[in-house]
């Protein structure tokens, strides 16, 4: 007989996005002439559309970003028409007894700002934290979760050590200073929400990487990944302490190292962009993360899967590593599934389908894949069939 796997009561099931991926017709954007995302979904005038779905697959929490180019397009002055628009788009989640979880900083940044370095000059600190302080002042009696950062490492390292993603920079000391600057901007904007409102909830999504040595007899090898936890995964939360009221876990990789950094994973499944599927690493990853003693939410987690194939089942075993570290006093209390819907795939462009729901990018027409309905039913009963 199966067994049903019962979550805790007032689990949060939803989805997330960012506004670069899904809204369009964004400007005065450091990705714009690099990585254009033109209309994308145009999500920016079918919030409601989108959200009247989102109801229909049962789900009660929703995490998005709010753009920061669109709010200060020059600095120092800040865009009534858009602040009012976001307003509208908490008011229209709420209606629908949705939960808000809104991110400050999710990769991009207003041409004004990335022109004087972006978060490599220590004036980003004052200019992020006012931007911060600005929402936080409209907002704060709409939005439930905040998070100042998404994943700031990987934002670090591919725009100034891969030089993948804007600025296209590779100096390990523009890096350094990178994430120094986020540490502080994190630390002051906490501050500056607690003072305000003391009940404030204020994280970040940190993307955590289970990793594992290639041969565990090997004493280099169980030492690479000592390292790759403690720098990748440990770092950044050591340095925030205790400004944090949760903390955000991005999970989608799993590492083998083989010394001193070499990857040696099997790929047995993997994504549309070669990514290996392996759900078992969240739960060592969650585990990894109870030594904070905080409240932990999935923020994201998912996959490119354009055929819907491997995801229902994707999301089913994620879920069932979920349900054990919960199990063995793991505090998680929420899971946002990347992505509701197919979106614009930063430096990949849009060919990535993560989607939930699948965008016709001609038409623009939403339609749930069956992955959806599986995960609908999962919202609805808060439990899964193991």
């Amino acid at each position: 007989m199966r067994e049903s796997l019962k979550f805790p009561n007032g689990f949060l099931w939803g989805t997330s996005t960012s506004a670069y991926q899904i809204e369009g017709g964004i400007e005065n954007n450091d990705w714009l002439k690099v990585y254009p995302a033109g209309l994308a979904c145009d999500h920016y005038n079918r919030y409601e559309e989108d959200f009247d779905l989102m109801k229909k697959l049962n789900q009660n929490a929703y995490r998005f970003s709010i753009e920061w180019s669109r709010i200060e397009p020059e600095e120092g002055k800040f865009n009534k028409k858009e602040i009012e628009r976001y307003f509208k788009i908490s008011q229209s989640l709420k209606s629908r007894g949705i939960e808000i979880m809104v991110t400050l900083h999710h990769f991009t940044l207003p041409v004004w700002l990335a022109k004087i370095g972006g978060f490599s000059n220590i004036k980003s600190i004052f200019y992020f934290s006012r931007f911060a302080k600005k929402i936080f002042l409209e907002y704060q009696n709409s939005v439930d979760f905040w998070i100042t950062f998404n994943e700031p490492l990987i934002y670090a390292s591919k725009g100034y050590l891969e030089g993948a993603w804007p600025p296209q920079k590779k100096n390990l000391i523009l890096f350094l200073k990178v994430l120094k600057n986020q540490i502080a901007s994190h630390k002051k904007i906490y501050q500056d929400f607690h003072n305000t409102k003391s009940n404030a909830k204020v994280g970040i999504a940190k993307n955590n990487i289970y990793f594992e040595p290639a041969n565990r007899k090997s004493p280099l090898d169980k030492f690479s990944v000592f390292l790759a936890r403690y720098f990748w995964n440990e770092y950044f939360l050591n340095r925030i302490g205790n400004r944090l009221d949760f903390i955000g876990l991005n999970y989608y990789f799993h590492n083998k190292i083989k010394f001193p950094f070499l990857k040696r994973n099997e790929n047995k499944v993997v994504s549309d962009v070669g990514w290996e599927v392996y759900p078992e690493g969240i739960y060592y990853v969650l585990k990894g993360l109870r030594r904070y003693n905080l409240p932990i939410y999935i923020t994201e987690n998912g996959l490119a899967d354009e055929k819907d194939k491997l995801r229902t089942n994707f999301i089913k075993d994620h879920l069932f590593w979920i349900h054990k570290a919960i199990q063995e006093g793991v505090d998680a209390r929420g899971y946002f599934h990347w992505s509701l819907m197919d979106n614009f795939e930063w430096e990949k462009g849009f060919d990535p389908k993560f989607g939930l729901v699948e965008i016709d990018y001609k038409t623009l027409e939403r339609k749930p894949r069956q992955s959806a309905f599986y995960y609908a039913q999962v919202c609805k009963n808060n439990s899964f069939i193991k």
